[in-house]
């Protein structure tokens, strides 16, 4: 009885935020989801591809936590806790005194002499790896908080908040993360955190040839995703440890009042691309504001920031530029692009990589949201491309060209946890 409520109530939602729709169309979209085959095939080559491993996919060979993040509720089910718990642990055993967390990490008998210009991160605490860090992003401290939440959440492991990493505890490490944040990253004229100028959530600036260290010739600027991902982080921890609540709770609601009073562009109903706090990398003739930054919104969404009104703004938004950019999904990072020549790194042409390729890594999760917040109907209408890819191309690649061709890493397990979550989701929505 309590499901056919809930169906009844969905449906009803959906209807009055679709007006152009009728009933029989919700029951049609209904009735075809429930006999898709897409779901389980996709849900299938997502297990087998998380059960193969941890590492980013077959580009990579180190373990990445903004990736890990993404597919640690998949890993849980398919993983002993106890892998788990070692792949999270090593994360907070390279933790630097400061608080700050690793990108990633690989094992020393990988590389070279055991030794590494890059991978220069190493502590007594575990011996057999060194970890590395893109300076340019603001992620790497709140994706570790995420994924703890998510493992204990998945697990009902809470002990593992206790568990000893040398002279401290998790649930400790995971507080010196947040206070590096606030300690390094902090811009205390508009209240909120800063990081290099890159694409949306991307971890290229513009001013090198590869763009992942910050410098003297970096820009530094404030956006939506760093700060997005900084009020996640901080539910998750005061959810996990609530007598730290009174210490947090109000940084939590400065974030979020400054993120919406400084980024948010009430007129044209987006987030601006960025604040800037030393000047700005681009042409003083381009206006660039006029980009919408998918990947962003998705996390604003997640972070609550929006009213269920200005998410359907948003989908519509996002729906438009995928029509107009001719892209395939609304993974599509940006729209429109940075003009060519803005990045020194050659892969950010115009439609490449971060610079408006087009990502089911963020994609699914602007997916997720939209079930979370009764656009199930939608939900389904712009996954189906997403899925279809996948399966025509057998696995799951890293990202995809405007004419949807998949580049990249492929077995790329960000896109397979996502997808994974996203159906299992809308799948539990309709009961």
């Amino acid at each position: 009885m309590k499901n056919l409520f809930f169906a009844i109530a969905s449906s009803a939602l959906l209807f009055s935020c679709n007006p152009s729709g009728s009933k029989g169309t919700q029951n049609s979209w209904q009735a075809d989801m429930k006999k898709d085959s897409s779901f389980q095939l996709v849900k299938d080559m997502a297990t087998n591809t998380i059960k193969s491993g941890f590492n980013a996919g077959d580009g990579y060979g180190e373990v990445w936590i903004r990736d890990y993040n993404t597919f640690i509720n998949l890993a849980t089910q398919v993983h002993p806790h106890e892998q788990i718990k070692d792949q999270l642990l090593i994360f907070l055993k390279l933790q630097g005194p400061d608080g700050n967390i690793a990108d990633g990490f690989v094992k020393k008998a990988s590389l070279k002499n055991g030794t590494s210009d890059y991978y220069t991160i190493t502590n007594v605490l575990a011996p057999d790896y060194a970890g590395h860090k893109n300076t340019v992003e603001t992620d790497q401290e709140t994706s570790l908080i995420q994924a703890v939440y998510k493992y204990v959440k998945a697990s009902q492991d809470t002990s593992f908040l206790s568990d000893k990493v040398g002279n401290s505890i998790v649930k400790d490490k995971m507080e010196n993360a947040l206070q590096f944040l606030m300690n390094e990253r902090y811009n205390k004229t508009y209240g909120l955190l800063w990081g290099a100028t890159t694409v949306d959530w991307g971890d290229v600036q513009p001013e090198h040839d590869w763009g992942v260290h910050l410098d003297e010739n970096s820009h530094i600027a404030l956006d939506i995703y760093d700060n997005a991902m900084f009020l996640i982080a901080l539910d998750n921890y005061i959810e996990l440890v609530p007598e730290k609540a009174s210490q947090w709770k109000p940084i939590r609601d400065e974030i979020a009042n400054n993120t919406m009073k400084h980024l948010w562009d009430k007129k044209n109903q987006k987030f601006i691309p960025h604040i800037y706090i030393n000047g700005s990398p681009f042409s003083s003739d381009f206006d660039e504001n006029q980009i919408y930054y998918h990947g962003g919104t998705a996390i604003a969404i997640e972070a609550n920031l929006l009213s269920k009104e200005q998410i359907k703004t948003a989908l519509d938004k996002m729906v438009k530029n995928v029509k107009d950019s001719g892209a395939a999904t609304i993974g599509l990072t940006i729209y429109p692009t940075y003009p060519a020549g803005s990045f020194k790194n050659k892969g950010m042409y115009p439609y490449g990589y971060q610079n408006g390729g087009d990502w089911t890594w963020f994609g699914g999760r602007m997916i997720q949201q939209l079930v979370k917040n009764g656009y199930e109907k939608e939900a389904y209408e712009q996954m189906k491309p997403m899925l279809d890819r996948v399966i025509k191309n057998k696995g799951f690649y890293e990202w995809y060209t405007k004419d949807n061709k998949p580049e990249g890493s492929g077995t790329f397990r960000g896109e397979a946890g996502v997808l994974f979550d996203a159906i299992s989701l809308l799948e539990k929505s309709q009961g």
